[in-house]
């Protein structure tokens, strides 16, 4: 018969979980904040493009897309004020200076035949940054604890990927001939110098390659 005095492990044989994740609660809702900065960003960015660019099934896309990032928006908002009452205005900023110019870059092409670089900036460059960084936090945080963090980054990944090969999709369609080849690589490029010097869409350490500052130092 079991000894009920046994000391048991806290977990069944098979759930090799530990309590302890990655991250601090402050740490965690610097890089919501971050998450959220961003989602809002490029809701604001394909809601506007909708109505410029000429391309149908571009601008059926881009009013898809962009309702799907607001809602991600949402997620992140809910997630700031669990986190110990830590106010969500003050943590919704972008991760430095470079994630701006990022996004200032990356809605700098205006005309309507600008459609391709368009697409190259959120699909091969923005849209990857946030599958990554997602990723990594889904990976490193604990699945105890930060439950509920958990299931938002396994709702935004879904649509994110999702997004992903829409957007490949239409970008193949668009790229003609050598000179598209050219434009397309060619923005890719200076848009990707830019975000690796934002260090990604939470700043340095989005995937764990570098030290990553409290809240109070990143916006001391």
């Amino acid at each position: 018969m079991p000894d009920p005095k046994k000391p048991r492990a806290p977990f069944a044989p098979w759930d090799r979980r530990e309590l302890p994740g990655s991250f601090t609660v402050e740490e965690t809702a610097r890089r919501v904040g971050h998450y959220k900065w961003v989602e809002m960003r490029l809701f604001e960015v394909l809601g506007g493009w909708v109505a410029t660019v000429p391309e149908l099934d571009v601008k059926m896309r881009f009013g898809t897309h962009c309702y799907k990032h607001a809602w991600h928006s949402e997620l992140w908002h809910k997630r700031l004020p669990e986190l110990r009452e830590m106010n969500p205005d003050r943590l919704t900023l972008p991760a430095n200076d470079a994630m701006v110019e990022f996004m200032e870059a990356l809605t700098a092409p205006e005309g309507e035949d600008k459609t391709l670089e368009k697409l190259v900036g959120v699909y091969r460059v923005l849209i990857p940054r946030k599958i990554a960084a997602y990723t990594y936090h889904r990976n490193n945080t604990s699945t105890i604890t930060d439950a509920p963090t958990i299931r938002s980054l396994d709702f935004a990944l879904h649509d994110e990927f999702e997004d992903w090969r829409d957007g490949e999709m239409l970008i193949q369609s668009l790229i003609e001939s050598d000179e598209d080849v050219r434009r397309a690589a060619d923005h890719q490029a200076k848009l990707e110098s830019i975000m690796v010097r934002a260090g990604g869409i939470a700043g340095p350490g989005s995937i764990g390659t570098a030290e990553v500052p409290t809240v109070a130092e990143a916006h001391a």
